[in-house]
């Protein structure tokens, strides 16, 4: 079986994952555990896949709420998957046989634009951002903002779907780490 190249991008990657909440600790890691193999076992031959399991191996293990495969009473964990689902997120779920075949996690990678808020400001930061350097007549400004032309950011429409809102998207990756940025804020760590 030949493998991709692994080394390709540039940008941190991690393997998140959101579990059940009412599950020990031990229990949470161990149904992350299953959807991580699961995952690799859908996608190893990805470039993605291959980059983070090579080269970083980081997770982040979210708690996803409750599960239910009633469709009259989704759980959040159904919920938020079918979110991801429809958002184009690759993600493997995990079905755990000793509970009944309940959905008890489920993974997805993403890249340090996702997580990395201090290289990869949140829109707002942008908006507050250019309003400063209006402010200080255009003059130079210390930023870590890599690769991106402020000036053009500050006489595009800033508003949310505004040109400037859009070269915001752009520069964290597209509309789906935009979706991921917005969506992931609302979890904490298991």
């Amino acid at each position: 079986m030949k493998i991709k190249n692994h080394m390709e991008t540039s940008l941190e990657l991690r393997m998140y994952g959101l579990v059940i909440y009412n599950a020990s600790p031990i229990q949470q890691a161990i149904q992350f555990g299953h959807a991580v193999v699961d995952y690799g076992l859908q996608h190893f031959n990805t470039t993605q896949y291959q980059e983070w399991a090579h080269k970083y191996k980081t997770f982040i293990i979210l708690s996803g709420g409750t599960t239910n495969e009633n469709s009259q009473r989704l759980g959040t964990l159904q919920m938020h998957k079918q979110a991801f689902d429809e958002a184009g997120i690759v993600n493997v779920g995990f079905k755990e046989p000793d509970l009944n075949d309940a959905m008890t996690a489920f993974t997805f990678i993403v890249d340090e634009r996702v997580f990395n808020r201090r290289k990869y400001p949140d829109f707002n930061d942008y908006v507050k951002l250019s309003k400063d350097i209006r402010y200080r007549g255009f003059g130079w400004v210390e930023t870590d903002l890599p690769n991106f032309d402020l000036y053009k950011l500050i006489e595009a429409d800033l508003s949310v779907g505004g040109t400037g809102y859009k070269a915001w998207v752009k520069f964290v990756g597209g509309e789906k780490n935009a979706f991921l940025r917005d969506y992931l804020k609302q979890f904490k760590l298991a």
